[in-house]
This record gives structure tokens, sequence and C-alpha cells, in this order.
């Protein structure tokens, strides 16, 4: 499949008209009151998370300088797809925000099935069905997980996925497991993922309303840790609650590195957008912090972006480096990491190809899969959107 080469213009006039509806990012960076006492806010040195770092010594930096190659188009004519979970066999599942479907597409042949659709999804604005998980015991309970927007909340729940049923109806209902999540217009967060520890997390916004990314009762505004049960989890900084860190603005990338820390991408509001590294009980600023501070009290970006160039979206550890997609930046995203380090400025690719880019999942080694988000509302669709690309990286 040749590259869909976007003309330059197309992007100015897209952000120019992102602007003027009052929205920076196209999808998260949508304007809030600015926050009392500046963009910027103070800092607490970060530390892995609640599972550990890996054991033995760590492994060699990456290159400063690494690569991209588009290795194909998967499959293409998605309408608004937003999460990618990846099965044991290499199958995808692929949900569409805005149709509340989610499909199989072969990891091989690029060939879509419809498994089902989700019951009470209410799509409107950047809500609707979002983020999608795959059980660690697939194998033997074959649960599928999503995070999704209904008339009241967002919630997250699972279904049971039975390949032996027809196409179409191979969903059970939905078992939510964790409900009253506050839902808004815009930030309503929604990526979930499996750690190495086998628990559950859910990034949340906190809906325009930034007042509830401070409030440790509330569930927006958060990185949350739950058992698959939607429990919370022993370890977590409170006993009771699946609050894992706070003040977080609109979290939509959750992924693990080879020491096991989790990273995070926030998207920020008119200034900088944010990749983190998350610590358990960390204060990340929202709204008091917009990028870093270096203050006491809360903890700083390890990189940050102008919102034209990001606006952060899925992230995927491969290769010693987080890759990062862009909505309104458009582009891929390279963060080579040392430790708790960036090795050297992030490094972006493909940049306006493909148009808004929304999930990258590692699939092993060097390979990425790549989602776009051209069909969304608030892309500009070609033909063939939207697609999943299959990327080599170094």
């Amino acid at each position: 499949m040749p590259t869909v080469q976007r003309r330059a213009v197309t992007a100015v006039l897209a952000a120019v008209l992102l602007l003027t509806a009052g929205c920076s990012g196209g999808d998260g960076n949508a304007p809030a009151p600015t926050p009392p006492g500046g963009t910027n806010g103070a800092s607490a040195p970060p530390s892995g998370d609640a599972s550990g770092p890996g054991a033995g010594a760590r492994a060699e930096p990456p290159p400063a300088k690494g690569s991209v190659e588009v290795a194909g188009t998967l499959t293409e004519g998605l309408k608004s797809p937003w999460g990618l979970a990846a099965l044991p066999d290499g199958d995808l599942l692929v949900s569409s925000r805005d149709e509340d479907t989610i499909t199989r597409v072969d990891g091989e042949s690029g060939e879509k099935t419809p498994i089902g659709t989700v019951a009470g999804v209410a799509p409107a604005g950047e809500g609707g069905l979002m983020g999608l998980a795959v059980s660690p015991g697939f194998a033997s309970d074959h649960m599928v997980y999503a995070y999704f927007t209904t008339e009241s909340d967002n919630r997250i729940a699972r279904m049971l996925y039975d390949e032996k049923k027809p196409a179409g109806q191979q969903l059970g209902a939905p078992d939510t497991i964790l409900r009253g999540i506050p839902k808004g217009t815009v930030h309503n967060g929604g990526r979930i993922a499996f750690g190495p520890d086998k628990m559950l997390y859910a990034g949340t916004g906190e809906t325009g309303e930034t007042g509830l990314a401070q409030d440790k009762e509330s569930l927006g505004g958060k990185i949350l840790r739950m058992t698959p049960d939607g429990e919370p989890v022993h370890g977590n900084p409170q006993a009771d609650s699946v609050v894992y860190s706070y003040g977080h603005r609109n979290v939509q990338g959750l992924a693990w590195d080879s020491e096991k820390r989790l990273w995070a991408a926030e998207f920020g509001q008119n200034t900088w957008d944010e990749l983190n590294l998350i610590r358990p009980g960390g204060n990340y600023g929202w709204p008091e912090v917009e990028g870093r501070g270096g203050e006491e009290g809360y903890v700083d970006p390890v990189a940050q972006w102008k919102t034209s160039e990001a606006s952060p979206s899925g992230i995927a550890y491969a290769e010693g480096s987080i890759w990062m997609a862009g909505l309104r930046g458009e582009r891929l995203w390279r963060i080579p990491l040392d430790g708790t380090k960036t090795v050297t400025d992030p490094q972006s690719f493909l940049g306006q190809k493909y148009g808004r880019l929304r999930t990258v999942v590692a699939a092993g080694g060097d390979k990425l899969w790549l989602v776009t988000s051209e069909t969304d509302t608030r892309g500009t669709p070609q033909a063939g959107d939207d697609r999943i690309l299959d990327l080599k990286v170094k």
C-alpha cells in the first residue's frame, strides 16, 4: 500500500480549525481555565511502579538516533478506531469509538471480522468505546476488557469472547467491574492495559473540571490500578482505593519498559504535553502544573512537547524506547530511555504522512502496530482511512 502523503495546507487548515473551535489538540487538549500560580509546578523524583524494577543489570541504552520503516498496511477502512489489543495467536482486536463495535483483524492477512457490539455505550464528543485489553489468562477465561462511556459515566467492563458463535455475536454482555469514572464531552481518558503484575491499569481524564484531578476521592484525572475484578490492589497508595497516581489532565497512553516501570502520556492544555514516569501516589500537578516546574510537591515529566507537535494518545515500549502516537502532531515520536532519563532529545517520524495517529502497540521485537485516527470527526479522511500500519523500528 503506497504511503498516503498529506498536503501541508491540509495540516495547516486542520490546525486552524481546531484552534478556532477552542481545542488545541483535537482529542484531549480542549482548554480549561488557566491554572492558578502559572503553568509550572514542583517535582519529586520518580520511582518504579508497584511491580518493582526488573532484576539484573540495566540494559544498554538505545542508540541516540533510530529509524522507522512502514512495512505495509495490515488493514484499512476502519471507522473511528481507538483501542487495539493483541490476542495470543497474533490477531488483533480493534474498537470503534463511535460505532460501539469490536472487530477482529487477522494479524497476517488483515481480514476483518466483526465479533460484536458493546451494550450501553453512548458515543458523544471524545467519549464512546475506547480502550481494549485482553485478559492475561485469556487462554482459559476468554475475557476481553473495555473502557467506555455510558449516558451517566465512564466505566470498565469485561466480556466473554466466544469464538465458536457466529461472527458479530461472539461478545457476551458487559460485566461492569468499575463504574463512576466521571464523563464529559472532553477529557474522558480511556486507555486500559494489564501490567507486568497482571493488574489492570486505566488512564482517566478530568472531563474539563480541573479540580477533579487533585481530588483523591474522584476517579477523574487519575491513573487507576485494580485487580481483574475491579478491586483495589494491595500495595496501592490507599488500601481501599484504585487510585494509583493523581493530578493528571487526560491520560491516554500507558506502557511498561524492560525494567517494569510504568510510563504515561498526558495531554496538556495550551503549552506542554507530557511523558511521565509513574510513581505510586505521585501528584503530577494538574491544574497547578503544565509541564516541568522544578518545585517540591509535584512530579515533573521526563519529556515534554508543544501541544501543536504532539497531543499524545497511545504509547508503546520497544527497542529501548517509548514510541508515542500524536494526534494534532500527526507524527510518531521516539523517546530513547536510559534508566529514568532520556538518552537524547525525542525524535519524530511519519510527520503528516498518515494524518492523526491514535494508538501504537508493541508486537514483539522491533515491530509495532500503529492505528490512524482520521475518521473521528476531527481528521481529514482520505481513501482507505482509517488503517493499521505495520512498522519496523529501531
